[in-house]
């Protein structure tokens, strides 16, 4: 009795765990075949998206989370950190926003799959692209190539990182979310500028991570001559075209930029989402079944941890979730629509090689076949400017140009990408001026400074004959490097300073007096600064403040790229050039003001800090600190700095980044309208020329706290403190447009239903915590204007009262669009159904 009681009790655990592990799809096996991954023996069509853990806080990972699975992805991936997590060599660190086992766990938690891309060279916009700065200083080591010290210690950290995900049964064979994992980075874009050296490290790299037996495959992006069995994938803004190195390997897109980072000085780029679906569609289309949005959600590059140079605080990408979490309409509702119609399709796609058939010029149709009758089909319209009609199987259909349609039977439009019908929101920014958004100005409460002093501020400064390059000199430790020596005049004279720098932007004081400001830009953070200034008789002290804003994270030997003065030459009226460059300079590290410490919590109360009026505005080098009261509610907060020139701030000790509204981005090149058709690029799409690249920082609402909250910002070029707001959330303002003949809602499709019978669908749906409050306009007819800039035309029928019916108090609604259900306000007359409503608390 005993003995089949065991027996049974051990066949139900297994029986459990097997469920378990069917329906989380997180465990078993995973291997690849020419078409796709193959989880537990069968081939997935998968749709993921980027999310690092570091550039949000534990807190919020689970609703960004949450809402990237609502939002169709089956997969989460992100890179791993090394700089963070081995701050000093042989010592770790996964705790808070760095704690990547429990960011894992919480992806698993929400069932969904993780790709693990432990490089551990992470590029990404990130300081020195993710490589610890103690590395730089191994005697004898050279970055990414087939160099002995640094294989050793690359080959560590990937040990480390796999053991740990082991470690915590991580992996997908040991029930965990980890399905693919990556070695190094983009290695082929550079690997021409290393050589032989350079193949043989790709080479190392593929078999040292093979040995690690992780039992899950490993992906090289970007990398042609990636060695059996690591899979190379494509990185880019379409890879449809891609083909993997071997007939044996499934099409992966590991990065597909759903937008690009900010800079400052420049403007916003944005992406449409015509355009980002196009490419997915167009990659599925091809044979692709595994694609990644870079990123689905950005994020913020709190601290120094963004790379550079010059990279903004915000790397919000316009992807799908914005920088605060906040869901971005319309490219969430589009693209969580096309992933619906792709995974109708997923039967069709794992079970045969798509068939070509061309439809006209520019226009093709890829039909996927499960039997001679039973098939789904893509069908393109790759013309960036003609719309179309093409006849496939018998019947006519309409192509917008730029665009592709879903068939999942071979017959009925499911989804076309350049027609919208989810969602949208009004305005393009979380925090947008309107009266969704409330604005606290700080100017009541009571500021503090402490002025910095130019030059050499304490004991541990030092003395060379020589200009120190700025990297090899800080270790990173600070972006700032004073460098000062004196200037002897026999007489007072004006003469001109000519000063060349690697980068990134420079203060110039002459007789502790501020003189002029130098600065680069990302795409050349070198710059020269060339100012006339004033000698006195007799001495002269030159004081230069080089400021690095992020290390390098990319480009061949990228490592060993410097920062920081490199030439200093007087120009004089009478006596020619003298180049004080070798002159006796001295040295310190950082600012006095870190030194002591002055964002630090601790010394909020210090007698360091001086109270009074007036306030010192517009000065250079100077701290503040104030108190805020932040408002009632759960959401994340925004910083305005528009008021402020260049620094860093800090929110109860914690660096929300650094800041630079006086940096403007050019006045021309921005499109109000970007035109989606046609191949998209980081310069084609941008917003806010002539205005800074960021003014709102995000202020995570865990790091803040009822009552007061400590505020500390140093000012590096001048600005008033006075003017700075803080900004919140207490709703958002959302709108719906669908005509009568957009396709019905990709949820209704059904295999062999009268699909063509049913009608679209206005959807309206509000954050969590959120509901419907209050209807603004709601017409079906013909109409003028956008989202915010409705009015009605000749034909309307006001349908206020029935969107108010329905829609009214609750957190999400939807109405059929005919004139059956709606009325006919003008009978023959194309219409759509147009509604703006408020959603709040």
């Amino acid at each position: 009795m005993g003995s089949k009681t065991t027996l049974v009790l051990a066949l139900l655990i297994v029986l459990i765990f097997t469920c378990y592990c069917f329906e989380w799809g997180l465990c078993g096996t995973v291997s690849y075949d020419h078409r796709a991954l193959v989880i537990d023996g069968k081939r997935r069509v998968l749709q993921s998206g980027s999310i690092h853990y570091p550039r949000t806080t534990p807190e919020v990972w689970p609703d960004i989370i949450r809402k990237s699975k609502e939002g169709g992805l089956d997969v989460i991936e992100t890179y791993v950190f090394w700089n963070y997590h081995e701050p000093v060599r042989g010592q770790y660190y996964f705790e808070g926003r760095f704690d990547l086992v429990k960011f894992v766990k919480t992806v698993q938690e929400a069932g969904l799959l993780v790709h693990l891309r432990i490089g551990p060279y992470a590029c990404a916009e990130w300081n020195y692209g993710g490589f610890p700065v103690w590395l730089h200083f191994i005697p004898g080591i050279h970055f990414r190539t087939t160099n002995e010290p640094f294989k050793e210690e690359m080959k560590r950290f990937l040990g480390k990182i796999v053991n740990l995900m082991k470690e915590e049964n991580l992996f997908a064979s040991q029930g965990g979310p980890i399905i693919l994992a990556q070695v190094e980075n983009e290695y082929g874009n550079v690997e021409w500028a290393y050589g032989a050296a350079g193949e043989l490290y790709v080479k190392w790299a593929a078999e040292t991570a093979v040995s690690m037996n992780t039992s899950v495959p490993w992906v090289m992006c970007q990398q042609k001559d990636a060695p059996d069995p690591v899979i190379n994938t494509c990185n880019g803004f379409y890879c449809d075209q891609f083909t993997p190195n071997s007939p044996s390997k499934p099409k992966i897109w590991t990065e597909n930029y759903s937008g690009w980072f900010l800079s400052f000085g420049y403007a916003v780029p944005y992406r449409p989402v015509e355009d980002l679906a196009f490419a997915v569609a167009r990659f599925f289309e091809y044979g692709g079944t595994f694609q990644n949005y870079y990123m689905y959600f950005g994020g913020t590059n709190f601290g120094r941890t963004v790379g550079g140079p010059l990279v903004a605080t915000s790397y919000d990408y316009d992807a799908p979730i914005d920088e605060y979490g906040f869901i971005r309409q319309p490219k969430w509702g589009h693209l969580r629509d096309l992933h619906k119609a792709i995974k109708q399709c997923e039967e069709y796609l794992i079970s045969s090689d798509p068939v070509h058939k061309q439809l006209g010029n520019n226009l093709e149709a890829h039909i996927y076949y499960k039997s001679f009758n039973d098939c789904a089909a893509f069908l393109a319209n790759y013309d960036s400017r003609s719309d179309a009609n093409v006849t496939f199987n018998g019947n006519l259909y309409f192509l917008p140009a730029w665009s592709v349609s879903i068939l999942p039977d071979c017959k009925n439009v499911i989804f076309n990408t350049a027609k919208i019908v989810s969602q949208r929101s009004l305005g393009d920014a979380s925090f947008a001026q309107s009266t969704s958004v409330n604005e606290i100005s700080l100017e009541p409460t009571v500021w503090s400074w402490y002025k910095e002093k130019v030059g050499i501020w304490g004991n541990n400064s030092f003395m060379e004959p020589v200009l120190l390059e700025q990297v090899n000199t800080t270790k990173d430790t600070s972006d700032f490097l004073w460098y000062s020596t004196s200037v002897n005049a026999d007489q007072e004279k004006d003469v001109v300073l000519n000063i060349e720098s690697l980068g990134h932007a420079a203060l110039l004081f002459v007789n502790k007096r501020l003189i002029a400001f130098g600065y680069g830009y990302h795409d050349d953070a070198s710059f020269s600064l060339t100012q006339k200034i004033s000698l006195n008789e007799g001495n002269n002290t030159l004081d230069l403040l080089s400021m690095m804003i992020g290390l390098q994270n990319f480009g061949p030997w990228f490592d060993v790229q410097g920062a920081g003065i490199n030439s200093v030459v007087l120009i004089g009226s009478n006596h020619g050039k003298n180049n004080i460059s070798s002159g006796k300079w001295t040295y310190q590290v950082g600012l006095e003001g870190e030194y002591l410490g002055l964002d630090k919590v601790s010394l909020a109360n210090s007698s360091l800090w001086n109270q009074g009026t007036p306030l010192p505005v517009n000065k250079s080098l100077i701290w503040y600190k104030g108190v805020f009261v932040p408002p009632e509610g759960k959401g994340p907060l925004a910083l305005n700095l528009s008021g402020m020139g260049k620094g860093q701030a800090w929110v109860n000790g914690q660096s929300i980044g650094r800041y630079w509204p006086a940096y403007l981005s050019p006045a021309k090149g921005c499109t109000e309208k970007c035109d989606y058709r046609g191949s998209y690029n980081p310069f084609k799409c941008l917003k806010k020329c002539g205005q800074p690249a960021q003014t709102l920082y995000h202020v995570p609402r865990t790091w803040v706290h009822p009552g007061e909250n400590l505020l500390v910002l140093h000012e590096e070029l001048g600005g008033d403190p006075s003017k700075i707001s803080l900004l919140t959330r207490t709703g958002q303002e959302i709108c719906s447009i669908v005509s009568e003949d957009d396709p019905p809602s990709t949820d209704s499709w059904k295999p062999n239903s009268e699909f063509k019978s049913q009608s679209p669908e206005v959807k309206l749906t509000c954050e969590k915590g959120w509901r419907i409050t209050s209807i603004n306009f709601a017409s079906f007819g013909t109409f003028s204007g956008n989202c915010g800039t409705f009015t009605p035309g000749n034909c309307n029928a006001d349908m206020l009262s029935i969107v108010q019916k329905v829609c009214i108090g609750e957190e999400g609604c939807s109405i059929s669009v005919s004139a059956a259900n709606l009325g006919d306000p003008c009978p023959g007359v194309l219409k759509s159904f147009a509604v703006e409503a408020l959603c709040s608390d």
